[in-house]
């Protein structure tokens, strides 16, 4: 959902009407088969928008009848949904907060709006903080709506299907790469106050992750592997996300999380022929056979697949892999681009990468000697700032990188032509690796009983007679661009 930048008088009256709306209690809702369009008898315009906006509501009603429990097994669904629903019946025994939680919301901020939804951000009293999602009334799917119906307290009903149906799919869908649903609020009736209280994330930002580590952008591609393995077996059967895009997606201490889910959608596509099942996409068109029971078995899958290879992979996963993973992450690109391999083999394939990543095993290339050329100091670190940048680093402003081992960072500040020393903490990143700080000289070490400094040898004499002859060049934004991986 794209973030809105909104001055601060606009933001505090957005969430005063949040909140009279959502918090306070509703007046009587009116179904809209119920009540009349207009005073007096209908005119055949009037009457046939009546009918239309009926039609479109009980279509959102039948979609949501996949996302119900076992609940319902001693009713018929169908009918259910065409009486007053109470959100609680699709989901499971979760312990989920609700509207008298939710009342003592504070110090909420305006963080969003798109097409059907706006969010804010807010705090609970144990200071927990969450996402608020609710409906949007003066987004784009509530006006055209109303241009085209002519009901305002309709059209809220019927714009209000697309949080209640992601409601309920959070209720059944439930995996760490899935935003986490604390609870919702509804008023007495369909649309009467929807509001859905999530755990909150930070907007995914495509730029920031192109230029981060190689081992940052694996992670938020394995993530969605995962994803994508677990919504091909969920517990609704094969789930396809329509709208597949970066902006789906928020980060949650690091980890990849998908938020938006009123576009996905769950169950085979039905078919007649094999021309049912074809997927039609810029580059390539894919299709599968129409099983005998007319089901586009696996079509989900594909589509899910080749969508993460789209917005995903293409940008993330191949540029500055370490160069003896590159053949591994080279069959990924092949295998999702053409589709020739399943989501199993695809998560089998980035489990492989990730073992051996995290157990150093791609370095067994590297010479044992590399270490004989520095001289080990334990419990120290430089003091100062760092003194030369290099891309892609967990420092913008040095070089710092994620390393397996001293005998890795060995290599790479024997790679560097500046660097004359390195140091390593105790620090870790997500997959257990250390964190290396290289550095093209120093002036004083302090104790740090978290770190261990390797100096070059020769590399002190060497440093000050660079920095003799570079001057203040030394720690200048441009010194030293490398390549690491």
């Amino acid at each position: 959902m794209h973030s809105l930048s909104i001055p601060v008088c606009t933001a505090a009256l957005f969430t005063f009407f949040f909140i009279a709306s959502k918090f306070v209690p509703p007046r009587r809702h009116l179904q809209v088969e119920d009540r009349a369009l207009v005073s007096g008898p209908l005119d055949p315009l009037a009457a046939s928008k009546r009918n239309a906006l009926r039609k479109e509501i009980k279509e959102r009603r039948r979609e949501l009848l996949p996302s119900y429990t076992a609940k319902l097994s001693h009713q018929d669904p169908s009918a259910y949904l065409e009486n007053d629903v109470n959100l609680a019946a699709a989901g499971t025994d979760l312990d989920l907060m609700g509207c008298k939680h939710l009342r003592h919301v504070q110090n909420l901020q305006f963080l969003g709006s798109g097409y059907t939804k706006a969010v804010l951000k807010g705090a609970l009293p144990r200071g927990l903080l969450i996402a608020l999602k609710s409906v949007n009334h003066q987004g784009t799917d509530m006006r055209r709506c109303v241009e085209d119906f002519g009901d305002v307290e309709g059209c809220s009903e019927l714009v209000s299907y697309k949080l209640i149906k992601e409601i309920m799919l959070l209720q059944r869908l439930q995996h760490p790469n899935i935003i986490k649903l604390h609870g919702h609020c509804q008023g007495n009736k369909w649309g009467s106050g929807i509001t859905a209280a999530l755990e909150l994330g930070s907007p995914l930002q495509m730029i920031q992750l192109l230029q981060s580590p190689w081992e940052e952008r694996f992670r938020m591609c394995l993530s969605l592997v995962r994803l994508l393995h677990y919504l091909s077996v969920s517990p609704l059967g094969s789930v396809a996300l329509l709208d597949f895009q970066p902006r789906q997606f928020v980060t949650v201490a690091g980890e990849l999380k998908l938020t938006d889910l009123d576009d996905a959608t769950a169950g085979d596509q039905d078919c007649s022929t094999d021309t049912d099942c074809t997927l039609t996409f810029p580059q390539n068109n894919f299709t599968v056979p129409c099983t005998k029971g007319g089901t586009c078995q696996g079509l989900n899958e594909k589509r899910n697949l080749y969508n993460a290879y789209r917005y995903f992979f293409t940008y993330l996963l191949p540029h500055r892999a370490p160069p003896t993973l590159q053949p591994l992450v080279d069959k990924i690109m092949n295998s999702t681009r053409g589709l020739s391999s399943g989501i199993n083999e695809i998560l089998e394939a980035f489990e492989e990468i990730l073992q051996l990543y995290m157990s150093g095993q791609y370095l067994k290339n590297l010479s044992p000697s590399l270490l004989r050329d520095y001289t080990a100091v334990k419990g120290m670190r430089v003091a100062g700032s760092v003194d030369y940048r290099c891309w892609p680093s967990y420092n913008q402003q040095g070089c710092v990188l994620s390393v397996h081992s001293a005998r890795e960072a060995a290599h790479i500040c024997s790679s560097h032509a500046q660097c004359t020393s390195f140091t390593i903490s105790s620090q870790r990143t997500w997959a257990g690796r250390f964190l290396a700080s290289f550095r093209s000289g120093f002036r004083d070490l302090i104790p740090d009983v978290n770190s261990a400094l390797y100096v070059k040898r020769g590399g002190s004499s060497r440093a000050a007679a660079q920095r003799k002859e570079r001057g203040s060049e030394v720690g200048g934004a441009g010194a030293g661009m490398s390549e690491v991986n």
